[in-house]
């Protein structure tokens, strides 16, 4: 038997990851994603395979290599997926039991989005509505002397982070008859549908929407949206809201009476936790259910496993309860809810990352999971009882050849007594007596969560003989309203706080740390933090911002998000605020900069433009500090998690480098 090795970046091309679990009410029978980096490795091929219930027969069910989202029939007797066609992803239709998949929907722009209706006669699509710039852009197409355009920008709303330009056209709902194979375009307006979803019966659909208020002349600056409910082939649609909560999903009750909304009420703004919502369906004050919960209903747990994760609320099979993930403690849990409100209670937790799951027909769960050991797999557990059964091993093979490191988990309570969970990794091949050097990681949002869940980047710090050490400052979600909420408007203060008593904390309880050799790295937000930590302290060696935030006064203006977020996080604008954005922009703290800092940065990113990074590394190379920044072509804010394979090593590599370069070994 060959002696294991160490974790490196290349071991990305091997890695599979399964995702987006579908359970026939036929058989029960498992279709679900298989993702893998493609031949090429510049991107990714994701392929729909059936797993028997009992996860004894695992095949490939579906021949392409660009398939996603499978949904079955309510029959069992069709899966619905998405796959591209003329640049476009339509539905396909795949017998259950055999024959080739077909291309059903033909839409424009293609899908977006679908739901099977109730009766399984009708698919409800998600999709670009054509407008007057489609036959702008079919009139310049003919020109034969192609010239360049100029691009005319009305809505503050114009560009997304992996989206680009927005081209202007609204997303809206499309009604597709299967037997006619014929569309009709459901709603209609100057707005973009949101979440969706059919009544038990199928005659109504529910959507959110943010259209125009007296309050708010642009929908585009609406900080919140409203449910709508209309016919099943369109009309005069009936808002049930008031435009006081921030609608994130929408179904019906199994008996038609309610509406479930998963929404906020921004009480607390972005960091407002989510709550569950019933309104009646033909209209009437809404309620929150469960509001002496503080915990955070959905997924919130971050990874560079994924660049999203997360199912809608599914219903029980007796109709009285809703299951739906919780975030906390650094897990993401499977909860139920009685939909009267009286009993909440997990169903499938432990110390990891629960992040799609799906209801069998005899009432069972079916789940992908990670851990701090494997980046997912499909798992199978019987309710009641809880007795659990694996259905896949997807990374069997190279996961025999690696030694990987497995995280402690530590608590302590802060100076101003809070509590705080963190974890250490230990270096590959750690030896008692051994004094380490060690990196701290800080995580994105910052209304997330690092958790029981696997991560690339820190088993490769580990491999190279770096202690890791992360935690969940507060700011982050998992821990109660107060904890999520502390930051906001004071960024740089008790979250720097937060971090610097856990590496106080991580010196005197691990003796085998060195506090003279450390580290520091994180993206987005941890990329602020990063900036700001090299800003207001020398205790770190070396540093690596990744994809950061540096000056809030330019923020504003060139992030996707910025105009919203920055008032919301800082509290305050660039024209009124100046000096408040100033105070809390890492830049203005440039001179005192000592430790050597690494800036990576995608070409693309719109959620913190690469200015942010620019205007960082000109001003420490000015000033003659060590500084180097690193350009990410074609990658935008999501590169760590999906971006282009290759470039993923690559970032991963220069992140490694720099430490080993910079930190005394």
């Amino acid at each position: 038997m060959n002696e294991k090795r160490v974790i490196t970046t290349d071991d990305l091309y091997r890695m599979h990851w399964v995702s987006d679990p579908a359970v026939s009410p036929e058989n029960g029978a498992t279709a679900y994603i298989l993702k893998s980096v493609n031949d090429k490795q510049d991107g990714y091929t994701t392929q729909i395979r059936l797993i028997k219930e009992d996860g004894s027969v695992d095949v490939p069910f579906a021949a392409g290599e660009q398939d996603g989202a499978p949904q079955w029939s309510p029959d069992g007797s069709q899966l619905a997926f998405l796959r591209k066609k003329d640049e476009a992803r339509q539905v396909w239709l795949l017998p259950a039991h055999g024959g080739e998949a077909q291309a059903v929907t033909g839409l424009k722009h293609g899908v977006s989005a679908f739901k099977w209706s109730p009766d399984g006669s009708s698919l409800l699509l998600k999709a670009e509505a054509p407008d007057e710039t489609d036959e702008i852009a079919d009139a310049k197409s003919k020109d034969e002397l192609k010239r360049p355009e100029e691009k005319i920008v009305d809505r503050i709303h114009y560009k997304a982070d992996g989206a680009g330009l927005l081209k202007g056209r609204r997303t809206h709902l499309f009604l597709f008859d299967i037997a006619e194979k014929s569309s009709v375009q459901v709603t209609s307006g100057a707005f973009d549908i949101g979440s969706f979803g059919w009544s038990p019966g199928g005659t109504q659909i529910a959507y959110t929407a943010e259209l125009p208020t007296e309050e708010f002349a642009d929908a585009d600056l609406r900080p919140t949206n409203d449910l709508y409910v209309t016919d099943r082939k369109g009309g005069t649609a009936r808002q049930l809201t008031d435009g006081k909560i921030s609608i994130g999903y929408v179904s019906f009750t199994p008996d038609g009476k309610h509406i479930l909304m998963l929404a906020d009420d921004l009480s607390c703004g972005y960091a407002t936790l989510t709550r569950i919502y019933l309104i009646p369906a033909e209209g009437g004050e809404y309620r929150a259910l469960y509001t002496d919960l503080d915990i955070q209903i959905g997924h919130r747990c971050v990874s560079d496993m994924r660049a999203g994760a997360g199912t809608p609320p599914v219903y029980s099979p007796d109709q009285q309860s809703v299951y739906i993930e919780v975030t906390q403690n650094g897990r993401v849990e499977i909860a139920r809810f009685a939909l009267d409100g009286s009993d909440f209670e997990v169903m499938a937790g432990g110390d990891r990352e629960i992040y799609q799951f799906a209801l069998a027909p005899d009432g069972s769960l079916i789940f992908a999971a990670a851990d701090p050991l494997q980046p997912g797999d499909l798992f199978r557990m019987e309710l009641p009882g809880g007795t659990e059964t694996r259905l896949t091993d997807c990374n069997s093979e190279l996961w025999s050849e690696l030694k990987l490191s497995k995280p402690e988990e530590f608590q302590f309570t802060t100076g101003d007594g809070w509590p705080m969970q963190g974890w250490i990794i230990k270096p590959i091949g750690f030896e008692d007596r051994s004094k380490v050097p060690a990196v701290l990681e800080i995580h994105g949002g910052p209304q997330v969560m690092y958790g029981h869940t696997f991560m690339h980047e820190f088993q490769l710090l580990a491999a190279a003989g770096f202690a890791v050490i992360y935690t969940n400052p507060r700011g982050g979600h998992g821990y109660g309203q107060t904890h999520v909420n502390t930051v906001r408007g004071d960024y740089g203060g008790r979250d720097y706080q937060d971090l610097m008593e856990t590496v106080d904390y991580v010196l005197e309880r691990f003796p085998f740390v060195d506090g003279s050799r450390l580290g520091v790295t994180g993206g987005s937000y941890g990329g602020f933090m990063t900036n700001w930590i090299v800003g207001h302290t020398d205790r770190f060696q070396a540093a690596v911002t990744q994809r950061s935030i540096s000056n809030w006064l330019s923020f504003y203006g060139v992030s996707d998000i910025g105009y919203h977020f920055t008032e919301d996080q800082i509290w305050g604008n660039a024209w009124d605020d100046f000096e408040k954005l100033w105070k809390h922009s890492p830049i203005a703290y440039v001179k005192n900069v000592n430790t050597p800092l690494l800036i990576l940065h995608g070409e693309q990113d719109m959620r913190c433009p690469i200015e942010q990074g620019e205007q960082l590394f000109v001003a420490l190379k000015r000033l003659g500090k060590k500084t180097q920044l690193i350009r990410f072509p074609g990658a935008d804010h999501n590169l760590s998690r999906s971006g282009n394979p290759y470039l993923r090593t690559r970032r991963l590599s220069h992140i490694v480098r720099w430490f080993e370069e910079n930190i005394e070994r």
